[in-house]
C-alpha cells in the first residue's frame, strides 16, 4: 500500500505520466511482446493493471485525476486512494491518503511547498484556446510547444528533453510534482507505421517509440531520491470496435486503461 500522505509530508518527488488515449489492451500486448522494455523494468510485477477511467476524453479525465479520482479497479473493493480533496466531516479518510484542503491536487501540493510543473502534450494543454488553458492553469508552471503534440513524430523526445531540464532545475532544491501528458499515443499515430490510418497496431508502435524516452525520465527522477510514480492512460480509443470510432463514448475500448503506481526509494 502506498502511503501518499507520508510521501507528501516528507517532500518526496512525484512523477505523474498520462499516456493520452492509450488502450489497456494495446499497452498490455506491447509489454507482453517485449516492445516496451523500459516500462517492463519499471512496472510493479512487470505488468499493467487494468482499470476504468473516470472520463472518456482528455478534459474530464484529467479534471477527475487532479480532483482525487484516479482510474479504478474493475471490482467492488477498491484500494486506498492516493489523494483526495478534504471531505465533509462525516466521512473518514484512511491515514495513507493525502488529503488536500484545496479545490484540486495542484493547489493542495503547493500548500505543502511543492513546485507543480506541467509538460503538455495534446492541445487541451496548449493554452491556444480558453478551453485549452483550463488544465495548464492549475500548475505553477506549464510548458507546451507544437512539437510536443501528436502530429510531430518525435514528440516524446521533445517533451522529455524539456522535462529533464526542469528535473535538473528543481529536484533537490524544492519538492517537485512533475506531470507529463504523452501525446504520441493520441491520434494521429499512423505515421509510426508509415500509414495514414490510425489503428491499435500504430498505437502500439507509438508506445514502443515513446518507451526509451520514458525510461530516460524515470532514470532522472529516481536518481534524485525517493519518488512516487503514477502512470496511466486518461482514456482509450476505439478503432472500429463494434462499429465505434474515437473517444468520448462509453465503450470498453475507451473505458479500460493501463495503470501503475509505485514508490522508488
Amino acid at each position: 500500500m502506498i502511503n501518499a500522505a507520508e510521501i507528501v509530508q516528507s517532500g518526496s518527488s512525484i512523477l505523474f505520466i498520462t499516456f493520452d488515449s492509450l488502450r489497456y489492451d494495446v499497452a498490455r500486448d506491447a509489454l507482453d511482446a517485449g516492445r516496451t522494455p523500459h516500462l517492463a523494468r519499471a512496472l510493479p510485477g512487470r505488468a499493467w493493471e487494468r482499470r476504468h477511467t473516470q472520463g472518456t476524453f482528455t478534459l474530464p479525465a484529467h479534471m477527475a485525476f487532479f480532483s482525487g479520482f484516479l482510474p479504478k479497479l474493475p471490482q467492488p473493493r477498491q484500494p486506498v486512494r492516493l489523494w483526495e480533496c478534504r471531505p465533509p466531516a462525516f466521512k473518514t479518510v484512511p491515514p495513507q491518503t493525502f488529503v488536500f484542503d484545496a479545490p484540486n491536487l495542484l493547489h493542495g501540493l503547493a500548500q505543502h511547498g511543492y513546485r507543480t510543473v506541467c509538460i503538455g502534450g495534446v492541445t487541451y494543454f496548449s493554452r491556444e484556446t480558453p478551453l485549452g488553458s483550463v488544465l495548464p492553469a492549475l500548475f505553477h508552471e506549464d510548458h507546451w510547444r507544437p512539437e510536443f503534440c501528436s502530429p510531430e513524430i518525435d514528440s516524446t523526445r521533445h517533451q522529455i528533453d524539456q522535462a529533464l531540464e526542469l528535473v535538473d532545475q528543481y529536484n533537490g532544491h524544492q519538492p517537485l510534482f512533475l506531470f507529463v501528458n504523452i501525446s504520441a499515443t493520441h491520434v494521429p499515430h499512423g505515421h509510426y507505421l508509415d500509414s495514414s490510418n490510425d489503428t491499435t497496431a500504430s498505437q502500439a508502435a507509438a508506445l514502443a517509440y515513446a518507451d526509451p524516452h520514458i525510461g530516460r525520465l524515470l532514470a532522472a527522477m529516481t536518481s534524485k531520491g525517493r519518488c512516487l510514480v503514477i502512470m496511466c492512460a486518461d482514456h482509450g480509443d476505439a478503432y472500429g470496435d463494434d462499429g465505434y470510432h474515437g473517444r468520448g463514448i462509453a465503450h470498453p475500448a475507451v473505458l479500460n486503461v493501463p495503470y501503475a503506481a509505485w514508490v522508488h526509494s
